[in-house]
């Protein structure tokens, strides 16, 4: 069976009917370049580096943190303003809290650094050896090392050793004395450099009743210090031996014995109102039984030729 006829067309186009193909449209491009073009608008700038990504990034973070903390700050509550009332309760809490030394303890605190130890030394009946005579306090009343004590502490010594407050030791001689007073002044050969001279306060406003301290070397022991008050003025004495009688002396009833002679006496704000000179004792013991009598500061003051108060 005869096949049919097979024809194929001719890619020239008919010459009677010229004309001009449509020009081929450009060749697709790759997938992947068409997903990332965009559709339509402007073609967008060059990406942001990482460096850029990074300042922007710290720029607002910093800019976080001073938002957070302008808003902390303005609700931060106005701080409290200190009152009177508050004051008045801190004081009142440390009070209870803490024991403040007490009144003597401040005067002898006060007066200590005046203090000084005095003993007399003679020679022994044989003479050839030193023996203490009398021991006994003194206190510093000029800071170039003028210094208050009894007369007869000192009285009939051939050396005076004398000990200041910070262990300095030395000798002093005698320039002044007051027997009827039983006082007498000694200037030591050498001081400290930081020598303090103790305040010295009137007798006048003195009454029965108010505090005193005396300060001194009982015994040799010391410094040490008993407490009391003034038990009366304008008292006098007389020594169990005859040889001194005293008058216009304070009574006072702080412990004093052998040794206290010379040291002062004192008020609780640590002023030397007078200067122990003897203890009353009906027995021969030589110790304290409850009366001692001070020469009065202004008598004293006036055997170094201070003025009058």
């Amino acid at each position: 069976m005869p096949r049919p006829a097979l024809y194929i067309q001719s890619r020239r186009a008919p010459r009677s009917a010229p004309s001009v193909a449509p020009p081929e449209p450009p060749p697709a491009p790759p997938v992947s370049e068409a997903q990332e073009a965009p559709a339509a608008g402007p073609a967008p700038g060059p990406h942001p580096s990482r460096r850029q990504l990074r300042g922007l990034w710290a720029t607002t973070a910093l800019l976080a943190a001073l938002l957070i903390a302008s808003l902390w700050l303005h609700q931060r509550p106005a701080p409290h303003r200190i009152t009177q009332e508050d004051i008045d309760a801190a004081v009142l809490r440390t009070l209870e809290t803490t024991t403040p030394p007490s009144a003597a303890a401040r005067a002898v605190e006060a007066i200590s650094p005046s203090i000084v130890r005095v003993v007399g030394y003679g020679r022994s009946k044989n003479g050839k050896e030193e023996v203490e005579r009398g021991i006994g306090t003194g206190v510093v009343i000029v800071d170039k090392g003028i210094i208050l004590t009894n007369l007869h502490v000192v009285a009939g010594s051939d050396r005076i050793a004398i000990t200041f407050h910070d262990g300095l030791e030395t000798t002093a001689s005698i320039t002044g004395a007051q027997p009827e007073n039983d006082l007498a002044v000694l200037q030591a050969h050498k001081v400290p450099d930081d020598l303090f001279a103790a305040p010295l306060r009137s007798t006048q406003d003195l009454r029965p009743g108010d505090h005193v301290v005396a300060v001194g070397f009982p015994f040799g022991i010391g410094p040490s210090a008993s407490a009391g008050v003034i038990s009366g003025l304008q008292r006098e004495f007389t020594s169990p031996e005859g040889k001194r009688q005293l008058s216009n002396l304070i009574q006072f009833d702080a412990a004093a014995n052998p040794g206290n002679s010379g040291g002062p006496l004192v008020t609780l704000d640590g002023e030397v109102v007078g200067i122990v000179t003897a203890i009353l004792n009906p027995t021969p013991a030589r110790t304290f039984i409850g009366i001692g009598f001070a020469v009065p500061i202004e008598n004293a003051a006036s055997a170094v030729g201070m003025p009058p108060f």
